[in-house]
This record gives C-alpha cells, sequence and structure tokens, in this order.
C-alpha cells in the first residue's frame, strides 16, 4: 500500500483525466485517505479518542466522513467525496469506487453493540452517487450500486442492483457505467412499451374515443357547405 498507487490509480480511473499534482492538491478522497490512515494507525495504539478527533478534523476539511476502525484496501477512488459516510465496521476492499453521498452505514438496531453492522464491499465494487448500503451485507466483486439505490441485502459478484429498495437487473456484462440499465434492457423496454402503445391505438380507435395526445388526432373530417341559392 502506498501513496504513490493511490495517486495513479486516480489518475487511471477519473475521467478527467488529472495531473500529479491535481491528485495532491485537489481531490478531497484522496485528502480523506491520507486522515484515514493516521486516524485507523493511532486507534489502532489504543488512543480512540484522538482518532476520533484527528477524523473529525478530517471530516471538516474534506466533506467525507471515515470512522477510524473502518478497514479499507488498496487504491480506493472517492470520487467528488462530498457527503460520503464509511461506518465503524464498514470492509472496503482493493480498487473500488465510491461517489459523493455515499452511506455504507448501519441499520440502527440497538442489539448490536460490538458486532459487525457495517457492509463489506469486496474488490472493484462500484456504489453510484447517493447509494445507502445499510447493515451487515456484502457487495459483491465488480459488483455496481446504481444512484441514489438503497441496499439492505447481498449484492452477488459481478452484478449490478438498482432502487428502492435495490434489485438486481444483471450482470456486469450488461451494465453500464454508473450501474445504469443496459442497451440490450433498455430496448427491450422501449420495444414492450411500444406494443403496449400500439394496443392502446386499436383500443381507442374500437370504442372511438379521441386521442390525448395531439400528434396522435386524426386530421378533422371535412363537412359539405350547402351552397344558397
Amino acid at each position: 500500500m502506498s501513496l504513490l498507487d493511490d495517486i495513479q490509480s486516480i489518475q487511471q480511473r477519473d475521467p478527467a483525466a488529472p495531473t500529479f499534482l491535481e491528485v495532491v492538491f485537489g481531490y478531497n478522497g484522496f485528502h480523506a485517505l491520507l486522515f484515514h490512515r493516521l486516524n485507523n494507525a493511532i486507534w489502532r495504539m489504543g488512543l480512540r479518542a484522538l482518532a476520533r478527533f484527528t477524523a473529525n478534523i478530517g471530516r471538516i476539511l474534506t466533506g467525507i466522513e471515515i470512522h477510524p476502525e473502518a478497514k479499507i484496501g488498496e487504491r480506493l477512488f472517492i470520487d467528488h467525496g462530498t457527503g460520503v459516510v464509511i461506518g465503524q465496521t464498514a470492509v472496503i476492499g482493493n480498487d473500488v469506487t465510491i461517489y459523493h453521498g455515499v452511506t455504507l452505514g448501519g441499520v440502527g438496531r440497538q442489539d448490536q453493540r460490538g458486532a459487525k453492522r457495517h457492509p463489506t464491499i469486496e474488490d472493484g465494487a462500484m456504489i453510484g452517487a447517493g447509494a445507502q448500503v445499510l447493515g451487515d451485507i456484502t457487495v459483491g466483486k465488480h459488483a455496481k450500486v446504481g444512484a441514489n439505490s438503497v441496499v439492505t441485502s447481498d449484492i452477488p459478484e459481478g452484478k449490478t442492483a438498482l432502487g428502492i429498495p435495490a434489485r438486481v437487473i444483471g450482470g456486469d456484462e450488461v451494465a453500464r457505467g454508473y450501474g445504469m440499465p443496459s442497451r440490450s434492457e433498455m430496448d427491450a423496454l422501449v420495444t414492450t412499451l411500444d406494443c403496449v402503445m400500439e394496443e392502446m391505438k386499436h383500443i381507442r380507435s374500437a370504442l372511438d374515443i379521441e386521442p390525448p395526445c395531439p400528434e396522435e388526432k386524426k386530421p378533422a373530417k371535412k363537412t359539405a357547405v350547402k351552397k344558397s341559392g
């Protein structure tokens, strides 16, 4: 584990292709990792109050809250970062990507003191912006969580989950970046909607119902004008 690996990983994975100095001076996700490594070392020395104090300083300066006891692997990329919360018993593997507003949290039960109550994020997983991953669950290797999803159960390796509550929609081979539906899934949805719209047209025609959309309305029939005299 080295700072150079972290910096190079951010350079490779950020579409903005930042320079070395941009990462060092301008990336709050990188700064949060620096604070966490210090805080985690202090925590393991038994100086818990000091670790919590320095962690709070890191939160104020970066906008990212990471508990000193959380276990974080190599090359974590926290993109944008503001609003990220990583709980005490969370475990994060290597090469994980987390976007802004993500919570790796517990479920607020009072009987979990001393137990693992935060998620495990395995190697290569991606958590989209605003997602809430809650409880002692596992997001498998290279799995993806879509933006603003709420995850309360395990996500298998290589799968993508979306929604509230999150549901698995497909594998990594069909999932786009940020955990959105794949092209084939969207094509199937569009085809289904086309069929539904066609059926509705037939029903309206049979019942002689005026189409609700102006573009669907039939041209008005011309009425014959009687000539006087």
